[in-house]
């Protein structure tokens, strides 16, 4: 069971990664709905290496998740990956909670259309995310 939930989290970080390469190429589907809002206006405007650095870093989860299950071979140990796995967990579990403001299940800024995806999409994905990678990360594999 685990290692089709490994696949499903492999499948996710990776569709995640070429998203925000699309981004970083110039698509802009999507784009807007991915930033939160404040009176209207986007709370920030990433940058070309900020884009790359968000798809790398979700490609890695995928490469640990791969390796945490054995479907990739990787320099590092099982425990090691494991830990990496459930730090994961963490992460995605701490952006599902949120920041109290405008991200999270318990953002007080509701009213925008990135709070609405966000409650609707975004941080439940995160949620799964985090409980996916608890559970690749504690199958004993490290």
């Amino acid at each position: 069971m685990s290692l089709l939930i490994a696949w499903l989290l492999i499948a996710v970080f990776a569709g995640l990664s070429l998203i925000h390469v699309y981004w970083l190429f110039g698509g802009r589907v999507g784009q807007l709905a991915a930033i939160p809002e404040l009176d209207g206006k986007p709370i920030f405007e990433p940058s070309a290496v900020a884009t790359l650095v968000v798809a790398i870093g979700l490609a890695l989860c995928a490469v640990v998740i791969a390796g945490t299950a054995g479907v990739l071979a990787l320099p590092l140990s099982q425990t090691v990956l494991a830990w990496l796995t459930r730090a994961l967990a963490v992460v995605f579990l701490l952006r599902a909670i949120g920041d109290f403001r405008l991200v999270g299940f318990f953002k007080r800024i509701r009213d925008t259309r990135f709070a609405r995806l966000d409650t609707a999409v975004y941080s439940p994905l995160c949620l799964a995310l985090a409980i996916g990678a608890a559970i690749v990360g504690f199958a004993g594999y490290g």
